[in-house]
């Protein structure tokens, strides 16, 4: 049987932790910042873990992960 491919848009965007969730990027930090008070954008620092009804298929996507 062939080895199963890993979706790379996945890969890109999540990375799985040694506790076994799953990180992944925040968002609404890329553009239209300026009608976004500071106190937004600075809690929107850092990364953020994927809910956990989301993680099944985050695993299937990444199947070696």
């Amino acid at each position: 049987m062939p080895k199963m491919k890993t979706k790379k848009s996945a890969s890109k965007r999540f990375k799985v932790r040694g506790s076994g969730s799953i990180k992944r990027g925040q968002a609404f930090k890329r553009h239209i910042l300026t009608k976004k008070t500071t106190k937004t954008k600075r809690k929107l620092r850092g990364s953020a873990a994927v809910h956990k009804s989301d993680a099944p298929s985050i695993h299937a996507m990444m199947p070696y992960a």
